[in-house]
Order: structure tokens, then sequence, then C-alpha cells
């Protein structure tokens, strides 16, 4: 492969680094904003995880720049870009993971998260997906709103065949696995990012010794070439 369309593969993988990580570091914040089903989805910890995977990326970027353009007989720039973008990965894997783990136990985890968020936040999820409480047998049904409006009428969603008819647990756990899937999903597609970097960050010190050697070998011959 010449040197220039190396270069240009390698520049183009470190851009799509710096936009992973503008990209994590503004949905991070964006996420905060007042969202009913965003913020009972997504707690402090997954947002935090985020934001730092991003801050991780945007140095790495910098460090990038600062390796790339170092005079070909110093590749040490390059190697600690290397063990940055093992780090990345490492950071990557573990917020990934951490989220996915806790979306195989969504209906549990989110029944504790439904017990703690206030008697208002509950109405409100109780009318947006016209269901009273989490379980069927619960203390989380919250009277109140356009839909639970009576126990009378919370005592009349009975299904014998069905546990969870008129209960929450299905319409929030059907809303929290697409948002979970998709972040985990797009947090674990910036490995391929980070692997392709770290790959073409090695083919650029292969090519940018085997120049340096080549040069040295030259310079013995009398710059004479190798003609």
């Amino acid at each position: 492969m010449p040197s220039k369309r190396l270069m240009s593969v390698w520049a183009f993988l470190d851009v799509c680094l710096l936009a992973a990580g503008v990209i994590l570091i503004v949905f991070s914040e964006l996420f905060r904003m007042p969202n009913l089903m965003i913020n009972f989805t997504l707690n402090d910890g997954f947002l935090l995880g985020g934001l730092v995977t991003g801050i991780f990326f945007l140095i790495t970027f910098v460090v990038s720049v600062g390796a790339v353009v170092q005079k070909n007989h110093n590749t040490t720039g390059l190697v600690m870009l290397n063990w940055l973008l093992v780090i990345d990965s490492l950071v990557v894997l573990v917020v990934g993971t951490i989220i996915w783990f806790f979306s195989l136990e969504q209906r549990n985890n989110y029944f504790k998260v439904y017990k703690s968020v206030s008697p208002e936040t509950r109405i409100q999820i109780q009318d947006k997906f016209s269901c009273c409480g989490y379980f069927t047998q619960n203390d989380t049904v919250e009277i109140g709103g356009s839909f639970c409006t009576s126990q009378t009428f919370v005592d009349q969603l009975v299904n014998a065949t069905d546990a969870t008819f008129g209960r929450c647990v299905g319409p929030i756990t059907a809303s929290t696995d697409y948002t979970l899937n998709n972040i985990f999903t797009t947090i674990y597609g910036f490995m391929a990012v980070v692997i392709s970097l770290f790959l073409a960050t090695m083919c650029v010190i292969k090519r940018r010794q085997e120049e340096e050697r080549f040069k040295r070998i030259d310079a013995k011959r009398g710059g004479r070439g190798f003609v």
C-alpha cells in the first residue's frame, strides 16, 4: 500500500475516533435533559460511562495528532498512541458490558427503578402506557392521572390468563430494551474504530521503520540508491 494511501486511511480512522468521542459526550449530556423514559431508563452511571468513554477518545485523538507529526525516525508517540487505544478498548468493553448485563435483568432492575421514582413520575408513566402499577401484586400502583383514576378501576384490570395485563412491566421493558440495545450496540460498534486505528497505527510504525532503515542503508552507500 502506498505511503500516502496508508496515511489517508489512518487519518480517516482517526477522524472517526474523534467523531465517536464527540457523539458520546454530546449524547451523554443530551440524555440528561428532561425526558420521561430516557431519564427513567438511563441512570447517572450509564451517562457517566458514556462521558468517560468520549473523553478517553478525545484524549487519544489529541495524542494521535502529536504522534503523527513527529519525524519518521521517532515512533515513540505512535507507540504511546497504541497503548492508549488498548486502554480505549478496555473502557469500551467495560462500559458496553455493564449496560448489556443490566439489560439481561430488565424486569427486576426496572422494578427497583420504578419503586424509587416519585409518585408523580409513576403517574406519568401509567398515563403514557395506559397501565397501573408494575407487577400485578405490588404496592406501586399510583391513583391519579388520566388512566388510573380510582382503585376500583385498577382492581378491574385483571386477566386470569395474563398476570401482567394492565400493568406497566411490559410496555416499560419494551421501551427500555429498545434504548439499551441501541446504546450498548453503538458502544460496542466503536470498538471497530478503535481496533482499526490500532492496526493502521501498527502499519504506519512499520512503514516508518522501513523507510528509516532504507535511508540508513542508502547513506552508507553514499546516497547512490539501490539501482
